[in-house]
């Protein structure tokens, strides 16, 4: 199987790949590039682009490069706390849609799919302080 898709995180690529897939490439890919991924990955070797491939070498070696932004921290820091969406915009002035599309960031830079584990995770890299 192989991606071809405008998605770069390191969420969507691991579970590309945890599902099966031999090739995952961005859909910029040069021409001739994308005939030789689809071939190869008919053949079933890799056809990974370049930048997939540093971020799988990178996940594998468990270093991150993409940091949180301040305001993605507080909204982290609030969901720590225990509050909700909501009550997180409230405090930050901000929308609850926006409280959403900073978890969203969050969790794809975290490599995480749900607040609980980006939560631990941020703890365990010491982006977060322990309770």
């Amino acid at each position: 199987m192989l991606v071809l898709t405008t998605y770069e995180t390191d969420t969507d690529i691991l579970r590309a790949v945890e599902a099966g897939a031999t090739g995952y490439l961005l859909k910029d890919t040069p021409r001739d590039q994308l005939v030789a991924g689809a071939r190869a990955a008919a053949r079933g070797e890799s056809a990974l682009s370049p930048s997939v491939a540093g971020r799988l070498v990178r996940q594998v070696r468990g270093e991150r490069t993409e940091r949180l932004t301040p305001r993605e921290r507080q909204v982290l820091a609030g969901v720590a706390r225990g509050l909700s969406n909501a009550a997180v915009g409230r405090e930050l002035f901000i929308a609850e849609a926006t409280v959403e599309t900073h978890l969203l960031r969050a969790f794809a830079k975290l490599g995480v799919d749900d607040r609980t584990r980006a939560v631990t995770v941020a703890i365990e890299r010491g982006i977060l302080p322990a309770p």
